[in-house]
């Protein structure tokens, strides 16, 4: 009689893990690799970014090699691939993080002063930043204006932008049919999202030199600027948008017997409507922060402005940049250091709203899938 003989657990689990790193391979090679860094950075002077580059390349260098000698060549192309993606990630992360910590850091202290948000610029001189250093009192000045003008210019701005460079949208995608003039369009269209700000934020300037006179800088001005900004976004974030919407949705009302712009307005934009939400928004993100334009056209005010069409204005970039620049108190410039900080972890506060905000929209407004 012959008796089978069934492995038993401990040598399948060897059979099944025979040629393969152990599960604690990255660990023991990261460990190893921040010693060896670490006493490498130190002959030569101990840093943080010096050590995470060493200890990163001796990661990638160990664990590629350990994988090549126990699992083979081809898991050890894996292995590097791995790791340079992670180590591309954590490139591009770095300095984003970098940023926003110091900005935390350097910004609360100024954003915790009462009136910080609800009050101006307006009577506060060096000599109050002087008795707020000597007397350790509170820190006088807010960013009230600033931020009233940013909203402000910021809204007129999108209220030019949006409707003409979704109507340009409309025409590339419906109507152009790779005419003369779509070409053209989109070649210009492309150049524009190019440009430098300062070149838009002198264009204002000039036009309405032209127009108006000499010397004219308003808010509506520098709404002009940042809409020559903002166009080229919203016609390319809009056309691409559009383009998406299924030709099955157009043809079944054309056959229903629905003219051109109608199916346009009824079924296109609203099918499209999710991402040219979302596209508008992140135009507006990306002219809030711009300060060059807006120091060329609108100028720069200590007190509120309500009126857009006269008069000069304050944003929160140019009052960031003229806080910095030219402290209340040169010689005590530690108060509007603060004030700077401050306002650039709000005008961040508003940036990273307004992209929560188009990730809101795009999931609200996106058509309804079926099971």
């Amino acid at each position: 009689m012959t008796t089978t003989l069934t492995p038993t657990p401990n040598r399948r689990r060897s059979a099944l893990t025979k040629g393969q790193l152990p599960k604690y391979a990255p660990w023991v090679v990261l460990g190893a690799s921040l010693i060896v860094g670490a006493a490498l950075v130190n002959l030569i002077g101990f840093n943080p970014f010096g050590w995470g580059l060493i200890s990163a390349i001796l990661f990638t260098v160990g664990l590629v090699a350990w994988s090549g000698s126990v699992e083979g060549a081809r898991k050890a192309k894996d292995k590097l691939a791995t790791c340079l993606v992670f180590g591309s990630f954590i490139i591009a992360v770095l300095p984003l993080v970098s940023v926003i910590w110091t900005a935390l850091v350097n910004g609360i202290p100024g954003l915790m002063t009462p009136g910080f948000l609800g009050t101006s610029m307006n009577g506060v001189t060096g000599v109050a930043d002087n008795k707020a250093v000597e007397n350790g009192t509170r820190v006088l000045g807010g960013v009230y204006h600033a931020l009233i003008g940013t909203l402000q210019i910021t809204a007129l701005a999108t209220v030019i932008s949006v409707p003409v460079g979704l109507l340009t949208a409309v025409y590339l995608v419906e109507y152009g049919n790779d005419r003369f003039l779509a070409r053209a369009i989109t070649f210009f269209v492309d150049v524009m999202t190019g440009i430098p700000s300062i070149v838009a934020g002198l264009f204002a300037a000039a036009f309405f030199f032209i127009v108006v006179g000499p010397g004219t800088k308003t808010g509506a001005v520098a709404a002009i600027a940042l809409s020559v900004l903002m166009i080229p976004v919203v016609v390319r974030s809009s056309e691409e948008m559009l383009k998406i919407v299924p030709n099955e949705l157009r043809e079944a009302a054309y056959a229903l017997g629905v003219r051109k712009w109608r199916t346009i307005v009824k079924v296109v934009i609203p099918t499209a409507i999710s991402g040219i939400a979302s596209g508008v928004t992140l135009a507006i993100a990306r002219v809030i922060g711009e300060t060059a334009p807006i120091l060329v056209t609108a100028g720069f005010a200590t007190a509120i402005n309500n009126n857009v069409f006269g008069g000069w204005m304050a944003s929160l970039p140019t009052y960031i940049y003229t806080q910095i620049l030219n402290p209340t108190s040169p010689s005590n410039p530690g108060p509007s250091d603060q004030r700077a900080w401050g306002a650039a972890l709000v005008l961040i506060i508003l940036v990273m709203l307004l992209n929560l905000i188009a990730r809101l929209i795009a999931r609200v407004f996106a058509p309804k899938q079926g099971r």
